[in-house]
């Protein structure tokens, strides 16, 4: 069972990886990260991130019937922002954020990939 360093590792190794983290989505801190981030800053892209993540987890619009959100994606015209929420035997209130160039990356693959890494990610 991998710990936040290998699994953002783990991340890094897809196509078209360029930057993973692991964030806190309460209080907007990454708890680890590796590679780039889009904005030169782990803790401010950590700070954007989870304000996103957090209202898509929240709103009853995209769980209409109580299931929790699995992942949020954002398209851009040079890369992909995949958010995966994770979850944990405390409030899982955490997500991974995998950035991917978009030429390079593969999103249907990262999104399984990052699905498997968050079901075997152990945090304690």
């Amino acid at each position: 069972m991998p710990g936040i360093d290998e699994c953002l590792r783990a991340a890094m190794e897809l196509p078209g990886a360029l930057g993973a983290s692991l964030v806190d989505w309460t209080s907007g801190l990454a708890l680890g990260t590796e590679g780039q981030s889009p904005n030169g800053d782990h803790e401010t892209t950590a700070a954007e991130t989870a304000e996103l993540a957090r209202m898509a987890a929240e709103q009853r619009a995209f769980s209409p019937n109580g299931l929790p959100v699995e992942d949020v994606i954002i398209t851009t015209p040079s890369g992909y922002h995949l958010l995966r929420f994770v979850e944990t035997a405390f409030d899982s209130s955490v997500f991974m954020h995998l950035w991917l160039d978009r030429e390079q990356g593969n999103l249907a693959l990262a999104r399984l990939r990052l699905s498997a890494l968050a079901e075997q990610l152990v945090l304690g």
